[in-house]
């Protein structure tokens, strides 16, 4: 019984981190939402899997961009934890520059590899010639994308998450008025289709970096300073950062292709396979924001603690989180399973045959994000203390050890047609990540006072 209460926290505890946790999750959630209403609506215009397979550059570029914020974040939380505002305005800056790389590399990598890029995932050459009238114009938001990253991360890092997530939703009334007006020529408009969906996307990600850029230096924030103050970066400063902010890029960069490789696996399926598949993945995004949205409360509350110094109380907040974690993970996992059907009615699927393994995939979506709940959360305690090596490991390794070679034996070897069937099986990556990420999690080596590694 003691055991089982070492995992509730005190109703005190349970408010801070709603306050912190509910706006996270719901800009996440406005964030993942931009996604879903390109492919709803370009599922008016028989496109979704010509976008899917476009975005998958996107996604790799997420992934990076998210990294790079995240990695230069376990430190710039702890700054702000310790009171060190000099060197919280020089982390900033850090990021904003690995920010406009990121999104920079990408943007290099479409333009001059789009198509090859996108054969090597689907062989319909009408998708393929589709996704890249989408590619062509979608890829000049991604330095944009990323730089929204920098300032998500600072802003949850600061105790601020309110800001991100009331631009956020401006972001994201602009991508819905602008996808409608463009794709279906309102107004006057040209009609322009899958284009205008990315130059809606465009318009958005634009229109958010502009105005954090303008909030954040009206209002002072404490992480903007002058150009000398972000940007004199000295060796000393970037050699610690770095240590621990490259193996979170290196994983989020295998992660994220390795992501994108179940889509190959998936592709070779058929276009109505990966109809079904997209349409489960933009529902599964609904909640994967919110997983995500608490991950990174679960990080911003537990880098604040270690930055204080107070180790012990880092450990007991981890606790209280795990037991959370259990808690919504069964609660969303069965809110998805029962409302698969109404989920798959959003979108605008005409075969009987898709429409059934779009359910049965979201179902099956349902098992794999209250897995993935738990374990970002446990994941979320780890890398505050900065254990990015061992999370490489237990996120990407697992996934190119276990799920990735599930997925091509299941599809290529034991020749199952069911997409639905043959993705439940790639679950047992997650069932098994958990169970690692719980033993090295309980080992308590990941709470440790990142500032020190600085101030030395």
């Amino acid at each position: 019984m003691e055991r089982i209460r070492s995992y509730i926290g005190s109703i005190g505890f349970y408010k801070y981190v709603s306050l912190i946790a509910i706006p996270l999750g719901l800009q996440q959630l406005i964030t993942s939402c931009m996604g879903i209403i390109d492919s709803l609506m370009v599922s008016w215009i028989g496109q979704v899997t010509a976008v899917g397979t476009a975005v998958q550059i996107e996604t790799l570029c997420t992934a990076v961009s998210w990294a790079c914020a995240a990695g230069v974040g376990i430190f710039s939380v702890q700054f702000f934890g310790a009171k060190d505002i000099l060197n919280l305005k020089k982390s900033f800056g850090l990021s904003m520059i690995l920010a406009v790389i990121s999104g920079g590399v990408w943007l290099v990598l479409a333009a001059l590899f789009g198509r090859q890029i996108l054969c090597f995932y689907i062989q319909d050459i009408s998708v393929i010639n589709n996704g890249l009238l989408y590619l062509r114009i979608a890829m000049f938001s991604y330095v944009f994308l990323a730089l929204e990253f920098a300032f998500n991360i600072i802003y949850r890092n600061i105790n601020k998450p309110r800001i991100p997530l009331i631009i956020g939703l401006m972001t994201m009334i602009i991508n819905i008025v602008c996808n409608y007006i463009l794709i279906f020529g309102m107004y006057g408009f040209p009609k322009l289709g899958i284009q205008g969906a990315a130059l809606g996307t465009c318009m958005a990600h634009m229109s958010g970096v502009i105005c954090h850029f303008l909030y954040a230096y009206r209002t002072k924030q404490p992480f903007i300073g002058s150009f000398q103050e972000m940007f004199s970066l000295d060796y000393r400063f970037i050699k610690p950062i770095m240590r621990k902010t490259r193996p979170i890029i290196i994983n989020e960069l295998f992660f994220g292709f390795g992501s994108t490789l179940f889509i190959k696996a998936f592709g070779t399926l058929g276009t109505a396979s990966m109809d079904a598949y997209y349409v489960g993945a933009k529902i599964s995004d609904i909640f994967y924001a919110f997983a995500n949205g608490f991950s990174n409360a679960v990080a911003a509350v537990i880098g604040i603690t270690l930055g204080s110094g107070d180790i012990e109380k880092a450990k007991r907040e981890g606790n209280y989180f795990i037991g959370m974690a259990i808690c919504l993970s069964i609660a969303v996992m069965g809110l998805i399973f029962i409302c698969s059907e109404f989920f798959v009615s959003i979108f605008h699927l005409n075969s009987f045959e898709v429409i059934k393994e779009a359910i049965l995939i979201v179902k099956v979506f349902a098992l794999r994000i209250a897995l993935r709940f738990f374990i970002v959360i446990v994941f979320s305690s780890l890398r505050a203390g900065g254990d990015s090596k061992m999370l490489t490991l237990l996120d990407s390794g697992l996934m190119w050890g276990i799920g990735i070679p599930l997925a091509f034996i299941s599809v290529h070897f034991l020749h199952l047609q069911s997409i639905a069937f043959v993705f439940l099986i790639c679950q047992l990556e997650q069932i098994i990540r958990v169970y690692f990420g719980l033993k090295r999690y309980q080992k308590g080596e990941w709470a440790v006072n990142l500032t020190t590694l600085i101030t030395k």
